[in-house]
């Protein structure tokens, strides 16, 4: 399990499920130590050039790195690189609709916001197949602690009237291992022989009516 970004805070869960449980912070993002009180488990590393190799990683989690990123297409690539060919990752992006990317107060509010479409058109220009959408975060951005207790209810009820308008998309997707480009159709070109080239009395003499008449008998 990989985490990519500011993922940390979601890893901890995953910890005693999955065999091995590493991070990997952005540089310009800059690294904490993770976690507490214990041998650290993050890396520092430019997001275009993962320290892994191939088909290592078996589940991604890319958390604040999309909407940062000046690179993303290539950040894309280096995911395709190190995911196997049955993995899975997860991005979670602010929602270009929410209210949280309006705020730059959260973490939510810097970099580029999300459409759902805009998102599935990048996965598959980076030869991924997009799955399954969800949304969360309906709650405003309100700093006051005396509205904690309705996040949960809010949340619920803005799933069911108001799914849009949730403040991060986050998408599902899986490597498009065969991915292939449709051929081109091939034009057909004219021949065109200039006077005095060579060759140019051959081909003079094959476009003649009588010299195609004899290929035709002949044939």
């Amino acid at each position: 399990m990989l985490g990519l970004g500011y993922a940390t805070p979601f890893l901890e869960g995953f910890r005693g499920e999955a065999e091995r449980v590493l991070a990997v912070m952005p540089a310009y993002q800059g690294v904490t130590h993770w976690p507490p009180r214990e041998p650290g488990l993050v890396a520092l590393s430019e997001e275009t050039q993962l320290p892994l190799p191939d088909l290592s990683v078996d589940r991604l989690l890319l958390v604040h790195t999309l909407e940062n990123t000046e690179r993303m297409r290539d950040t894309l690539r280096e995911c395709w690189r190190v995911l196997n060919g049955i993995g899975r990752m997860i991005i979670i992006v602010p929602s270009r609709r929410g209210l949280w990317s309006r705020n730059e107060r959260t973490p939510f509010g810097h970099g580029k916001p999300f459409s759902s479409a805009q998102l599935q058109r990048l996965l598959r220009d980076t030869q991924f197949e997009p799955g399954d959408i969800r949304r969360a975060l309906y709650m405003p951005p309100i700093r006051s602690r005396a509205w904690m207790p309705l996040s949960l209810p809010v949340e619920r009820v803005g799933a069911r009237i108001l799914p849009r308008l949730g403040g991060v998309i986050l998408i599902e997707a899986t490597k498009q291992v065969y991915a292939t480009t449709a051929a081109r159709p091939v034009a057909r070109r004219r021949l065109v022989v200039l006077p005095g080239a060579v060759g140019a009395a051959t081909a003079n003499r094959m476009r003649r009516p009588e010299h195609q008449s004899r290929l035709t008998e002949s044939t």
